[in-house]
C-alpha cells in the first residue's frame, strides 16, 4: 500500500488553515515552520528576553492548535502576529515584565559603516544635543537621567514624582524622536 505524499510548503495560508482546523497535525507543523521565526523577533523586538519570548510563541502556537475547531481565521500571520502582541500585552499589564527600550547612542538606525563615513560618535552627541534643545523640558530631562545618568525607568519616576508608565512613555516618545531626527540627517549628510 502505497501513501500519499503530501507537501504543505506549496500550500498556501487559506489550504493550510483548513487542513489544520480539520485536525491535520502536519498543516499546523507547517504553520508554525512558516511563522514561528518571525514571531519570535515580533515579540524579542519588545520583550528583549529569550525565556519571556520562547514561552510566549509557544503558549500562541499551543493555544492555536487547541482551538483550532473554534477559530474562523482568515489571516493566519495577521492572527499569530496579534496574538503574540495581545500576549507582550498581558505581560506588560500583568508586570511581568517592562517595555524594553534600545539605547540610542548604539542602536540608532546606523549602520556601523554608516556611522564611520557619515557622522563620529562625538558629531552624533552634539546633534543630540542639538536634538534635546528642541524638546520639552520634562521630555529631555527624563531622556538624559535614562541615557546620559543611566538611571532605571524606576528612579526616575522615583525623584520626578510621576508614574514609571509615564517616564516609559517619555523614553518611548523621545526614542522615537531621535531617531526620526537622526534619519533625517543621515539623509541630509549623504545628499550633501
Amino acid at each position: 500500500m502505497l501513501l500519499k505524499h503530501v507537501t504543505y510548503s506549496s500550500w498556501n495560508d487559506a489550504q493550510l488553515v483548513a487542513s489544520m482546523t480539520a485536525g491535520d497535525k502536519a498543516a499546523f507543523d507547517e504553520i508554525y515552520e512558516r511563522y514561528w521565526k518571525k514571531l519570535y523577533n515580533e515579540s524579542f523586538k519588545r520583550l528583549r528576553n529569550m525565556e519571556q519570548v520562547e514561552e510566549l510563541v509557544q503558549s500562541v502556537f499551543v493555544d492555536l492548535w487547541s482551538k483550532k475547531e473554534r477559530k474562523s481565521i482568515i489571516n493566519i500571520y495577521a492572527y499569530l502576529i496579534t496574538a503574540v502582541r495581545y500576549q507582550v500585552y498581558m505581560l506588560y499589564k500583568k508586570g511581568q515584565t517592562l517595555p524594553q527600550f534600545e539605547e540610542p547612542l548604539e542602536h540608532m538606525a546606523l549602520s556601523g559603516s554608516e556611522a564611520d563615513s557619515l557622522l563620529n560618535e562625538k558629531e552624533i552627541r552634539n546633534y543630540i544635543a542639538v536634538w534635546l534643545a528642541m524638546q520639552p523640558e520634562k521630555r529631555g530631562e527624563i531622556f538624559r537621567m535614562k541615557f546620559m545618568e543611566e538611571m532605571t525607568t524606576r528612579e526616575i519616576s522615583e525623584k520626578l514624582g510621576i508614574s514609571q508608565k509615564t517616564v516609559q512613555n517619555q523614553v518611548l516618545t523621545s526614542h522615537a524622536s531621535l531617531k526620526q531626527f537622526l534619519e533625517r540627517l543621515m539623509v541630509m549628510m549623504s545628499i550633501l
